[in-house]
């Protein structure tokens, strides 16, 4: 008989909250049946947010979070031409662009004169800075709603990156405390944490170096 303290993790997947039964059979392709398969899929990289230059000194090509001011929308004459929305800080000018983007939606996204802070790669050309289809967009009083560093972890076709991180936190959530089996002093010395807080740490990477196989977290897992 497998112990009830273990029943969340050998839980379906499909029980975790915000997956219904389409995506929770994506996340099984993906992962395995079971919470615990979704817990055992770890990160394979990150999205390092915090670099937040102003816009005449986001480097070409680097991952930056800005706060800009929007200007101006600039709807394209036919649907084969990005829309762009221009906005500016003390140092210059951005072009946000967006393939086939709803008017509607972008005017509610980017209401003329409001600061915003948005995410993404930065790229210049004949000498203007441009972010296509930023990762993401935020009011200024919302700014701490984007990670500063986002996890990336492998997928499957038809599923969101998003979709996946918040799926793993909600089964993060529901892991037990679990009786401790290593010897303690043993333990001590390898500078190993408990289980539990192993399994947080190495699904919150927060450098290039918390994803190597010889982290603490890694290592007591394995």
């Amino acid at each position: 008989m497998r112990p009830a303290i273990l029943y969340p993790l050998f839980a379906p997947v499909g029980t975790i909250r915000g997956l219904g039964p389409k995506l929770a059979r994506l996340v099984e392709k993906l992962a395995g049946p079971h919470v615990l398969d979704l817990l055992w899929h770890l990160p394979s990289g990150i999205v390092d947010r915090r670099f937040a230059p102003k816009v005449a000194e986001a480097p070409d090509g680097t991952v930056c979070t800005l706060t800009v001011r929007v200007d101006r929308h600039v709807a394209p004459p036919t649907t084969r031409q990005p829309y762009r929305v221009c906005a500016s800080d003390e140092t210059g000018t951005i072009e946000l662009t967006y393939f086939r983007g709803q008017p509607a939606w972008l005017g509610k996204l980017f209401p003329i004169g409001a600061w915003v802070v948005v995410s993404g790669r930065v790229e210049w050309f004949n000498g203007r800075a441009q972010m296509a289809h930023p990762d993401h967009v935020a009011p200024v009083e919302e700014a701490g709603s984007i990670e500063s560093v986002e996890t990336v972890y492998p997928l499957v076709a038809g599923l969101a990156s998003k979709v996946l991180r918040k799926a793993v936190q909600t089964a993060l959530e529901a892991v037990p405390d679990l009786p401790e089996w290593q010897d303690p002093h043993w333990r001590q010395r390898q500078g190993w944490p408990s289980w539990k807080a192993a399994l947080a740490s190495a699904h919150s990477p927060r450098d290039e170096a918390d994803l190597g196989l010889e982290t603490a977290a890694r290592r007591r897992l394995a």
